[in-house]
Parts: structure tokens; sequence; C-alpha cells
């Protein structure tokens, strides 16, 4: 199947988030349901455990609520993740915001405060500078939910002009 989509695990009802739970968004799983999909998660990739003690970026570190870091962690899943997805040719990522892995455009600031900031979790900064085409699921909801038909349709074409172009090769 051409159309490959990953998309991080927890969005689709796997317990992989840092307290045993996950994030299931009915929205993604209607947008991937024709879809091959690829479960991607940073974080279980990097040997975090499932449940882990919550982690936060500060000071360009990945920090766990007892001052621990586990940057090198984080860092070693997003690798492992990218490269499984680099060689399964995937183009297009579905992530879960402010998550210190997969945060596309929000994060939390590192004082376990619940305070939201701009910027982008370990691994989708480094899937960004290799040219995935990352949306989160806020983003898909907004697609599904027909708020915004203008990314609807720019999503749906670029995902087929994607495949077009695999096929040329």
């Amino acid at each position: 199947m051409e159309n490959k989509i990953a998309v991080s695990a927890c969005l689709v009802g796997k317990n992989t988030k840092y307290d045993g739970k996950n994030n299931y968004n009915a929205a993604v799983i209607e947008y991937i349901k024709d879809k091959e999909v690829i479960l991607i998660c940073p974080e279980v990739s990097g040997n975090m455990s499932i449940p882990r003690i919550p982690c936060e970026i500060k000071d360009n570190k990945v920090i766990n609520k007892i001052n621990e870091d586990k940057t090198t962690n984080f860092y070693n899943g997003a690798k492992k993740e990218l490269d499984k997805l680099l060689k399964e040719n995937v183009k297009i990522i579905i992530v879960k915001e402010k998550s210190p892995s997969c945060g596309l455009k929000y994060i939390y600031d590192g004082t376990f405060s619940g305070k939201i900031i701009n910027g982008s979790g370990i691994f989708t900064s480094l899937a960004l500078k290799h040219n995935f085409i990352i949306y989160s699921e806020k983003d898909i909801e907004r697609i599904i939910n027909k708020k915004d038909w203008k990314v609807l349709f720019n999503l749906n074409l670029l995902f087929h002009f994607l495949i077009l172009s695999i096929n040329k090769y």
C-alpha cells in the first residue's frame, strides 16, 4: 500500500502515555481508516517505561518531574523512530500536541505547572529537519470536522500528489 502514514501510538488507543493511559482520538481514527498506518512512540523506543515519571523540555534538556535528565532517552527514541519512517518511505506523520517528544506547535514549559509555550518536541523537531509533513491531532480534528475545508482539500491533494510522485519512481 502506497499511502503509508505514521501516527503517535497513543492517538489510536495504545497505552503508551507517561501515566500508562492513551490519548485516543476519533478524528485521527477516521482520517487513517483507509491508510497503512505505522505506529510510533519515541519515548517507548527510547526505553522509557510505561508508566513513567512525566517529562518536560527545559533549557534544551528533557527533565522528568524529579529532575532526572532523560534527554538521551528522548533523542535515542526519536532517532530510532525516524530511521524506521525513512526506511518505510513515510511522508506524513500525525503527532500528539504538547508532548515532549511529539509536540508540533506547543509543548509544556518545563516547570510542570501546566503552562504551555510555543515549541516542538524532540522527535518532531528532528522529523521537520527531514522534510516530513507533520500534523497534530488538533489539525486532524479540524479537517475531519470540516471546519477548515481548505486544509482538508490541500491535505488530500498533497497526499495524492505524493502518491503519484512515489509511483513515478
